[in-house]
């Protein structure tokens, strides 16, 4: 295993909070306060085995496979349409878990759809699957500029979810990323992070979405309460909810465990978390007993070892 290996961190990260938060699913932040979640568990929610890591997870290393060949959103797009209908880059073999909006995206692509038009475009479709699978975009940073990384990141959102909403949250998710690949730390990354993304932002179709993003981008984030932030699946308050977590804490635990206890969308607030935690913390403080218990961490390492080759020769 490659200790410091950022990417290995990203992915690992993204999946050891996936895998924290699938058997508490749903469960009331009064219940997690009551019972909270300090391990790695298994069964509840979705009766999975310990270590079992959903959709998110799923569609996070579809991406990063097909980053491993090059920028294809056809081949992306089919990676997702076999993760659909075969389990590709699945936990163990089977989809049990798949968003509205995704599930309706991938029907459109398995009937010849384009990429770029297939994912919903109406207000009510605004939820948390793409900026859930953005996170390996990021590895791109030394490659490409920042705003061509983040033309792909709203270009990747849109194969789902193509609101202007969602590709904002997605982009400020991966100016954030960005930063603290380039060794900031997350107060530093967030500040700069979100600087950059006001700038990218200036277009009327986008402007008019930034209100928003407010609490976000007028740098209240770490300065909010608990009982302030909403861990819903709406793709704004996965958002906020991710920051917060790393913002206010000091560890990758710390950040993971907070996330997963706010409740409702455990997995995916703690998904989201987890990526920007591993990133910045790194591999090492990661809990070894959770990398062990993950499922198919050797082919998790496997990849990011393929993926770090291929963004980085």
């Amino acid at each position: 295993m490659l200790k410091n290996s950022k990417t290995l961190a990203g992915l690992l990260g993204l999946s050891v909070g996936d895998a924290l938060g699938v058997p508490v699913e749903f469960s009331s932040r009064s219940e997690l306060v009551a019972s909270p979640i300090t391990k790695m568990t298994g069964y509840g929610t979705w009766q999975q085995p310990l270590g079992t890591w959903s959709d998110d997870s799923s569609l996070s290393f579809c991406l990063a496979e097909s980053m491993c060949q090059g920028f294809s959103l056809d081949a992306l797009a089919e990676f997702f349409c076999r993760w659909r209908s075969q389990g590709y880059w699945s936990a163990h073999g089977n989809v049990f878990d798949v968003g509205a909006t995704t599930a309706l995206s991938i029907y459109r692509l398995h009937q010849g759809v384009p990429p770029l038009e297939a994912g919903e475009t109406s207000d009510g479709t605004n939820g948390n699957g793409s900026i859930m699978r953005i996170l390996p975009l990021a590895f791109y940073h030394k490659t490409l500029s920042l705003r061509e990384l983040i033309e792909r990141v709203h270009q990747v959102s849109c194969i789902t979810h193509a609101h202007p909403r969602s590709q904002i949250a997605c982009g400020i998710y991966i100016c954030i990323a960005v930063q603290i690949l380039l060794g900031h730390d997350p107060q530093d990354a967030y500040l700069l992070g979100i600087k950059d993304a006001k700038q990218l932002y200036v277009e009327p179709a986008l402007l008019s979405e930034l209100h928003h993003f407010e609490r976000v981008l007028s740098e209240d984030i770490p300065g909010l309460t608990q009982d302030e932030i909403n861990s819903s699946g709406y793709v704004v308050d996965t958002l906020e909810a991710a920051l917060w977590c790393l913002l206010t804490s000091t560890s990758y635990e710390e950040t993971v465990l907070k996330a997963v206890n706010l409740g409702n969308d455990t997995d995916t607030t703690a998904t989201v978390a987890g990526g920007l935690a591993g990133i910045y913390f790194g591999v090492e403080s990661i809990p070894a007993e959770w990398i062990d218990q993950l499922a198919r961490k050797d082919d998790i390492i496997d990849l990011a070892n393929r993926l770090e080759t291929a963004v980085y020769s």
